[in-house]
């Protein structure tokens, strides 16, 4: 009995270990991402006030959805934990929340996709040149 609560306090570190560390390496590469499509956004296209203000204003109610978003995963990866710390094996519960996981980061993927075009809209031709050279580096960010 002792042994199965010490592996399980193991498995547990391990996992969360685990989770944490696929956070950081995750979430460093968008922040890199995310820095320079804004750099770029924001200090290099010249953009006018009312391009500014459209802008930011896409940008407050992307951050809305997103931080819902990354709180679903969030809820997904700890329901992975459980169901892995439970169940020990490839169980239907471990499944449903790598499920439930995958869903949550499809629908962050599109809506920041969708983010990144509507922004482009606002954009006159030579700026969304720059800005799609831009967002070309930032999704190929292992590339040249």
């Amino acid at each position: 009995m002792k042994k199965d609560a010490v592996a399980l306090v193991i498995l547990t570190f391990a996992v969360a270990v685990l989770g944490g560390w696929l956070g950081v390496r995750l979430g460093q590469r968008e922040l890199t991402s995310n820095l320079g499509l804004d750099q770029v956004l924001h200090h290099d296209l010249s953009l006018t006030k009312g391009q500014e203000r459209r802008i930011e204003e896409l940008e407050a109610s992307f951050s809305v959805k997103r931080k819902s978003l990354e709180s679903e995963m969030r809820a997904a990866n700890r329901e992975l934990a459980q169901a892995m710390v439970t169940e020990h094996r490839m169980s239907p519960a471990v499944e449903q929340a790598i499920g439930h996981f995958h869903v949550a980061m499809r629908q962050l993927q599109e809506l920041t996709t969708a983010h990144v075009l509507s922004m482009r809209e606002e954009l006159t031709p030579p700026q969304a040149a720059i800005f799609d050279r831009s967002v070309v580096r930032a999704l190929d960010a292992d590339g040249p």
